[in-house]
C-alpha cells in the first residue's frame, strides 16, 4: 500500500485529514516550531488509543506528522 493510500485511508476512516492530525499533534505537545519533540511511541500510542487506527496506519501519520509527504 502506498503512503498516500494510507493517508486517504485514515482520511475515510476518522474523518480527520492529515492536516488535522498535525494540527491535533501540536495542540498535543508532539510538536513545537512544526518539529517532532518526542518519540514515535507516544504518537503512535496516542494515534492507536484515541483514532482506533492499526500499527501500520499510524506510523504513516506519524510519518507524516514528521514531515513525510510522498
Amino acid at each position: 500500500m502506498s503512503f498516500q493510500t494510507y493517508i486517504k485511508n485514515i482520511e475515510d476512516k476518522t474523518g480527520k485529514t492529515a492536516e488535522d492530525f498535525q494540527t491535533l499533534a501540536e495542540q498535543k505537545g508532539f510538536t513545537r516550531n512544526g518539529e517532532l519533540v518526542v518519540k514515535a511511541t507516544e504518537v503512535t500510542n496516542w494515534l492507536k488509543e484515541d483514532f482506533q487506527l492499526g500499527h501500520g496506519h499510524a506510523m504513516a501519520m506519524y510519518a507524516y506528522i514528521k514531515g513525510k509527504r510522498e
